[in-house]
């Protein structure tokens, strides 16, 4: 489902020429001119990302900015400031307006829809662990109690001796953490130099020039256990709008241009930091209150206990956003036979890959849980019927493709699925409602299995 974004500009010609970009990228666009028109559009549409326009002189659009940020409608949508002058000065206001980015005139096309990119993956986590811990909570579990935050650990990861001292002094002046300079390979030995670390700013100023093979370190933090969850701010050249993009789309957090103020490299520095541990928190209260009660002990998906709280809320957030809400039930085909012929620790091995399958192929945001024996359910928010009609056959294909390994001593085993698909419609987060289309999901899987199998049926109402 491609992301909706807002355009707020006063003139015209602007909105048109944003307008026109974001359509060709895909996206879902809506633009208007006034901030009465927005908060309008915001309510009756909710964009997962703003662009707005902070040049015209002869509006407050600081002030707007601000209000967007500070109202409980939009305080969670991504704001990217446009048209903004490059000067340290004009940057610095627009983030302390509000702002999560700023791209100052003339917009580079690649650097902006990198940046979108970039902030559109950053709302999805944020809404999944979000959405996971209001679940906990409705289930019973108290929300963790708020640990003291020691000082948040930094470190600066440059080639160059001198660049980092400087970047060391601007953060001291703007944080006053523990901060440690690393030469980048170091970063990469282990455990010790990455492991519970907040931060890596990492010098990239002469990127352009090819230096020390810094964009395959940014992968590579992102990829590696210890250091996947840390944040990276990455100090780019001022005048190379494409290598600023490429570490977006690598996995960094965020850029700032090395002309930047200490105020500017500061304030992304905190945001991140503070990002960082709010996810931690939402993570700490998912794994700690979840895992025993909502867990199934054999696929470490969620079980049904999990579905229905869970299933309330994806029905409540596509009634706001307006988006359909696609739900599947999944059954493995003549699954009695495989633990007939080969046993019941087959016929576990068999579910397990499926769940990993399935886990591994859909989104963040998504829902798979075990409802019990061979049948399993995905729920997936923001999905359209013909979304939906290729995730279902993908997901079979999936299944299909490789035969599954029943252990040691036994034969690989080519397993099908059957998948039933209902969409929500205009559906109420009432249980009766989530019943409904479970219900509908479960008599689609019943078409499915009675025209053969292996195969996807749509309930009526979807189809």
């Amino acid at each position: 489902m491609p992301g909706r974004i807002l355009i707020i500009d006063t003139i015209a010609t602007n909105r048109i020429v944003l307008k026109v970009k974001m359509l060709a990228a895909q996206f879902a666009v809506d633009a208007c001119a006034s901030k009465g028109e927005a908060i309008k559009m915001i309510e009756e549409n909710r964009p997962d990302l703003i662009l707005v326009n902070l040049s015209d002189a002869s509006q407050d659009q600081h002030s707007l900015c601000r209000d967007l940020r500070r109202s409980a409608v939009s305080t969670s949508i991504a704001i990217i400031a446009v048209g903004v002058t490059d000067t340290c000065r004009a940057r610095f206001a627009a983030l302390d307006a509000g702002a999560d980015d700023v791209l100052p005139h003339p917009i580079n096309d690649a650097l902006l829809l990198a940046r979108i990119r970039s902030l559109l993956r950053v709302r999805s986590t944020s809404q999944e662990l979000m959405l996971r811990e209001s679940t906990s909570r409705a289930l019973g579990f108290e929300e963790n109690k708020t640990a003291f935050e020691g000082a948040s650990r930094i470190a600066i990861l440059s080639h160059n001796a001198g660049d980092a001292q400087l970047l060391n002094s601007s953060l001291r002046a703007g944080l006053r953490n523990a901060i440690t300079v690393l030469h980048p390979n170091d970063a990469l030995l282990g455990d010790e130099s990455g492991a519970g670390r907040d931060l890596f700013v990492i010098n990239a100023a002469t990127a352009c020039q090819g230096e020390g093979g810094l964009f395959g370190l940014v992968s590579d933090l992102r990829a590696r256990t210890p250091t996947r969850l840390t944040m990276q701010l990455v100090v780019v050249p001022a005048d190379a709008p494409e290598v600023a993009a490429m570490f977006l789309d690598l996995g960094a957090d965020d850029v700032v241009p090395v002309t930047s103020g200490t105020d500017e490299i500061s304030l992304r520095a905190k945001r991140l930091i503070a990002r960082k541990r709010q996810h931690d928190r939402l993570r700490d209260t998912v794994r700690n209150g979840l895992n025993a009660a909502v867990t199934d002990p054999l696929t470490g998906l969620f079980n049904r206990r999990y579905v229905e709280p869970h299933l309330a809320r994806l029905a409540e957030q596509s009634r706001k956003s307006g988006r359909e809400l696609a739900v599947m039930m999944i059954d493995i085909d003549h699954f009695k036979t495989v633990n007939d012929t080969h046993g019941h620790a087959a016929g576990d091995q068999v579910l397990i890959a499926l769940a990993d399958r399935l886990r591994e192929n859909l989104r963040a945001v998504d829902l798979v849980a075990r409802m019990g024996g061979e049948e399993f359910l995905v729920a997936m928010p923001g999905t359209s019927v013909g979304d939906a009609r290729m995730a279902a056959d993908r997901l079979c294909e999936l299944v299909n493709a490789t035969p599954f390994d029943l252990g040691p001593g036994l034969p690989m085993l080519k397993v099908t699925v059957s998948v039933g698909v209902a969409l929500s419609g205009q559906l109420n987060p009432e249980s009766s409602a989530i019943n409904k289309i479970c219900d509908r999901a479960d008599k689609a899987l019943y078409a499915a299995k009675s025209a053969g199998r292996d195969q996807v049926a749509f309930s009526k109402s979807a189809a």
